[in-house]
């Protein structure tokens, strides 16, 4: 192995891959000489490049590898030198009929592990804990489940001076937010309770929330990042102090980089999804999370990160 090239390949969303990222660790520890690669989408891969835990990223959305998922089809020639190019292949893609697995072996002589796509939720383990499975393949057992992402500072992503708190108000779905009308009623609150800047995060699926939220901080204290490149949001989130979202690629990632973070938690399988980061506290109330008061996430804040708070303000809503 050691002369030899290993790829990951994996796609999936922004979480998906951040619970992977102890696959890339695991690798890199037992073959720390060895060319590592990972074929996926490179806007989320971009961050295993970043945090060094890959060499080089490829694309998964070449259109010429859908040959590899036709039984018998005709297989691009440069994808068939390419794969022939690794001594480990370790792919995630979902591959039921194990055609993809199948069509590279024509091609490659490289030692082929499949992992799953995803876990299957009944049998209650943790996402990161069944996408390091495969690896004991390789005899890697007990490698760290947390997934760790460490990058390097970039002078052109530099917030200003000061205490940041990071939020993204959004996820993959409505079903997993809290109610917009609750963040308007806690913003306010921790604005006039805290000197912190904020930094609100999001994407697409967010729309106009992000600048409607903004309004309710100072403008003087108040950056939003939204529909940048993930490495770009990464390199912001890891200049801040503290974190609150919900069940999201993003959490994840925050969770990644060492932020404490309180996540308020939907209708998600907790035992599969919950981020492992010791430093994030989620809450899971038990009514559900569209009763979840606004005076609650507060409390739970000050208690998690008290220095964010001048005693002199007012805390309560």
């Amino acid at each position: 192995m050691a002369r030899g090239k290993i790829l990951v390949i994996r796609g999936g969303a922004i979480g998906d891959f951040i619970l992977t990222l102890p696959v890339l660790a695991a690798l890199r520890e037992r073959f720390p000489e060895t060319h590592l690669e990972v074929l996926g989408y490179p806007h989320i891969a971009q961050l295993a490049l970043a945090g060094g835990l890959a060499d080089q990223v490829r694309s998964i959305e070449a259109r010429a590898l859908a040959g590899f998922f036709a039984r018998g089809g005709g297989l691009d020639e440069g994808l068939k030198e390419y794969f022939a190019g690794f001594a480990l292949i370790v792919s995630f893609l979902y591959d039921p009929d194990s055609v993809f697995r199948e069509n590279v072996a024509r091609c490659s002589k490289a030692q082929f592990i499949a992992g799953p796509h995803r876990p299957v939720e009944t049998e209650h383990l943790h996402a990161a804990e069944v996408f390091l499975k495969p690896l004991e393949h390789l005899a890697i057992y007990s490698a760290d489940q947390i997934p760790r992402l460490t990058l390097p500072a970039s002078p052109s992503i530099t917030l200003p001076k000061g205490t940041w708190l990071a939020i993204h108000p959004g996820s993959g779905s409505e079903r997993k937010n809290w109610p917009e009308a609750q963040w308007a009623k806690l913003l306010p609150r921790l604005a006039q309770s805290t000197d912190a800047n904020l930094l609100l995060v999001g994407g697409e699926a967010e729309g106009d929330r992000l600048r409607r939220l903004a309004l309710l901080w100072p403008s003087d204290r108040v950056q939003v990042v939204q529909s940048l490149p993930l490495a770009t949001v990464a390199g912001h989130l890891r200049q801040c102090h503290a974190y609150v979202g919900h069940d999201s690629g993003i959490s994840h990632l925050a969770g990644a980089l060492g932020l404490r973070g309180l996540i308020l938690w939907g209708e998600s399988n907790f035992e599969v999804w919950h981020p492992l980061s010791p430093l994030m506290t989620v809450m899971r109330p038990a009514e559900g999370l569209p009763r979840l008061a606004a005076s609650q996430v507060l409390d739970e804040f000050r208690r998690l990160a008290p220095e964010f708070f001048d005693a002199r303000r007012p805390s309560g809503i």
